[in-house]
């Protein structure tokens, strides 16, 4: 199994998530960057993601997947913004051909849920074989609450990942330990 495991991460919950990911599955882990970066201040993100969402623009993205045909299986791993897929991922989704392969999408969010985020997976991936996804609680950045998923809370993550690799039949899981 060829993987790659791409993520969106702002404070790092995301990131986290797909670094317990991939040390149970192996492949490659990548981080989505974007030619131009958000703004730090989270209001501004706010506003220009809604901008973005009602307009349908795709970000131009600063990371390049070489040789994505490699590929069998991408985990695509994002936050939940305005309540559906950001746009970066959008971008990504949209520039590069999944046909064929084996998606599994995975979330973190602010205690809201994936919203709209893994149904618009599989609509920009209609020919591709879209896998039950992962969604959990990360932090709360309009709260101040950023990396959530460290300590503890990364062992209970991670134990649940493990289900959850298990039950949509990925042939090497986590151990528990």
């Amino acid at each position: 199994m060829h993987v790659l495991i791409l993520y969106l991460s702002r404070t790092g919950n995301t990131k986290a998530l797909a670094e317990i990911i991939h040390n149970g599955v192996g492949g490659n882990i990548i981080g989505l960057q974007l030619k131009t970066p958000y703004l730090e201040d989270y209001q501004a993100i706010v506003a220009q993601v809604v901008r973005e969402n009602e307009t349908g623009y795709f970000p131009p993205l600063k990371t390049k997947i070489k040789n994505i045909q490699n590929y069998d299986t991408v985990f695509v791993g994002f936050p939940t913004w305005d309540m559906q897929l950001p746009p970066p991922m959008k971008s990504f989704l949209n520039e590069y051909n999944l046909s064929g392969k084996t998606v599994i999408p995975f979330n973190t969010n602010g205690g809201y849920g994936v919203g709209s985020g893994f149904r618009q997976v599989e609509d920009l991936c209609p020919y591709s074989k879209i896998l039950k996804g992962f969604s959990i609680k990360g932090g709360l950045e309009r709260d101040g609450i950023y990396l959530a998923i460290k300590g503890n809370s990364r062992k209970e993550v991670r134990a649940k990942v493990i289900d959850w690799l298990q039950s949509i039949g990925i042939k090497q899981p986590l151990k528990h330990n």
